[in-house]
């Protein structure tokens, strides 16, 4: 059986639709897509953060360069993204169920400040970051406090709407793409060791 001739573990129509469904997310499809509100390069700093999050050193890598390539092709100013993002995921681990009411003020006050930093590197860049988090992991509370950001700084609310949308996508995305790359090599050990081809 030739190279080309052999089936991916989940079947080529399934990855198939991941690569489409990574098509919606990040390029657009012509014709079948909804608009993209955010860049693509806020897009896939979402994409990044979520891969530090979940810990899949693949994603890590492709997304870091995608942003590398579209911070080239934009000539975006300079800044620490990957060592910023990075704390960016540490300061969201935290969840306010898990700490007292004094530490949550704290954290809050806290997060604002650190945001506010972010922000000056890139608009709007951290509440997006923190509702994105909240999503992954179903945290109303975070994604209360990032929505009050972004809905304030948004007039129009089919502009919130989409950006919400454009979150909502990259997670949906991620979450599926860092199971599937953190778990493949677990996958193809466990059927080599039954001398089982993986591909």
């Amino acid at each position: 059986m030739s190279k080309s001739d052999k089936q991916p573990i989940l079947g080529r129509a399934f990855n198939d639709v991941l690569t489409e469904l990574h098509a919606h997310v990040f390029t657009g499809v012509p014709g079948e897509s909804d608009p993209f509100v955010l860049s693509l390069l806020e897009r896939e700093y979402l994409a990044y953060v979520l891969a530090c999050y979940y810990q899949c050193d693949h994603c890590q890598h492709h997304h870091a360069r995608a942003i590398a390539r579209e911070r080239e092709a934009n000539a975006a100013a300079d800044w620490d993204w990957q060592q910023e993002l990075i704390k960016v995921t540490l300061f969201l681990r935290i969840v306010k169920a898990d700490v007292a009411a004094v530490e949550w003020r704290e954290w809050t006050r806290s997060w604002r400040a650190f945001a506010q930093r972010i922000d000056r590197r890139h608009p709007r860049l951290a509440c997006y970051v923190a509702y994105t988090i909240g999503i992954a992991r179903n945290d109303e509370d975070l994604m209360d406090m990032a929505f009050s950001s972004i809905s304030d700084a948004q007039q129009d609310g089919e502009r919130v709407k989409g950006i919400i949308r454009d979150i909502d996508r990259v997670v949906i995305f991620m979450k599926a793409a860092t199971s599937k790359n953190r778990t493949d090599p677990i996958i193809i050990r466990h059927l080599r060791s039954r001398q089982i081809d993986a591909m």
